[in-house]
């Protein structure tokens, strides 16, 4: 096993898009991080770079410490796992999980001592005899692994590789994936568009946009504590509602919240956590509200006086939960903004309730806000206050 380390990395294509630049991240010996984000922020240019199939246009890649800019993919001793599995049709899966070991002249015997105890650890040893065309895609995807494994690889790259999957064998793939991490603890790097996959299965995750890091952290702690309006934004499903709101003086100097047309007090532990918000006092700035973080008050023996009043708009009943969605009050402030940093569901908020809720399509509700569980941005910088 190995560290990973990327300095300064930057990769600028010839017809110049800049696809990665001032990328810098360092992989510890064992661990299993995950490079999530939308497409193009260059997640995979970074894994190709680290793979020896995308060269640098500066900065510095390194392995174990040594720098690996200009050794060739071959001699990295670093496995690929794809999206397409990329096995040969006309091979069984033994040799398919055998062929890279041959190329490095290995004894037949010493093939068969790494393939099979590989195939049995990924539930495929009667497999062994079949070709992929006989295979399901998650099969496939057990014999894309195991060829990677079986070379005894310092890291492993995976890119994407459970994209091809539905939905169902998605979810038990991704539990395998991370179970089978634990078992070998080979140095991993995953890339996804998934922000589920990424959650459940990085030790840490890293948010990319437009070529660069926005955040690397502990995934729960990226979920509690985004740095940012991006990460706040696209980690989560559903997604964080984002608010422009102003800040006005409350009674007994502690300020509230003008939360779509409603006063809403802020509580001394929110103040306390977030001491800068007495400089926006008379001032707009951008409030997050995760969708379980808004209840339905007919639920609750105490909301606090902390409620909305809103129209449903859709009701999305899922048996465990219920997802609805509500416009946003006409006397919402900064509605234009709002509709900016909304671009999927513009000037709408959206709850995770109780399947007991009432909410229904085209009736009101009073909705609760967990004021505790607020999230604070500036309006320009767009970083968490």
């Amino acid at each position: 096993m190995a560290t990973i380390e990327f300095s300064e990395l930057k990769k600028v294509f010839p017809d110049g898009t800049v696809a990665v630049e001032d990328f810098d991240l360092s992989i510890e010996d064992g661990e299993f991080v995950v490079l999530v984000g939308p497409s193009g922020s260059g997640k995979t240019t970074v894994l190709r770079m680290a793979a020896g199939l995308e060269t640098p246009t500066g900065g510095e890649v390194r392995i174990d410490g040594e720098c690996v800019n200009d050794v060739d993919p071959q001699d990295r001793n670093i496995a690929m796992v794809f999206q397409n599995y990329a096995l040969y049709p006309h091979m069984s899966v033994y040799d398919n999980m055998g062929f890279g070991l041959r190329l490095h002249k290995l004894k037949k015997r010493e093939i068969r001592e790494r393939v099979l105890p590989a195939a049995e650890m990924l539930g495929i040893s009667d497999l062994l005899k079949k070709k992929p065309g006989q295979l399901s895609g998650g099969q496939r995807q057990r014999v894309a692994m195991g060829r990677a494994i079986v070379r005894e690889p310092d890291a492993l790259l995976m890119d994407e590789p459970l994209s091809n999957l539905d939905a169902k064998l998605r979810v038990e793939m991704r539990a395998y994936v991370s179970l089978l991490h634990q078992r070998v603890r080979t140095t991993t790097l995953y890339v996804t568009h998934d922000q589920t996959e990424a959650m459940t299965m990085g030790d840490r995750v890293v948010v990319m946009r437009d070529g660069r890091l926005e955040q690397c952290d502990l995934p729960q702690r990226l979920y509690d504590r985004p740095e940012n309006l991006f990460v706040a934004g696209f980690i989560g499903s559903p997604a964080m509602n984002l608010v422009s709101c102003r800040l006005d003086p409350g009674a007994g100097g502690a300020p509230s919240l003008d939360l779509c047309g409603t006063s809403i007090p802020l509580t001394p532990s929110v103040l306390s956590r977030h001491p800068r918000l007495s400089e926006y006092v008379g001032r707009s700035v951008i409030v997050g509200i995760r969708p379980e973080d808004l209840a339905d008050a007919a639920l609750l023996a105490d909301a606090n006086g902390s409620c909305l009043d809103v129209d449903v708009a859709l009701a999305e009943p899922l048996g465990a939960e219920l997802i609805a969605h509500f416009p946003l009050p006409d006397n919402a402030p900064d509605a234009d903004r709002s509709a900016d940093l909304q671009e999927d569901a513009a000037r709408t908020l959206t709850a995770r309730l109780s399947p007991q809720s009432t909410a229904r399509a085209g009736r009101p509700l009073r909705l609760a806000v967990n004021v505790d569980r607020l999230h604070f941005f500036d309006e320009e910088t767009e970083q968490q206050l």
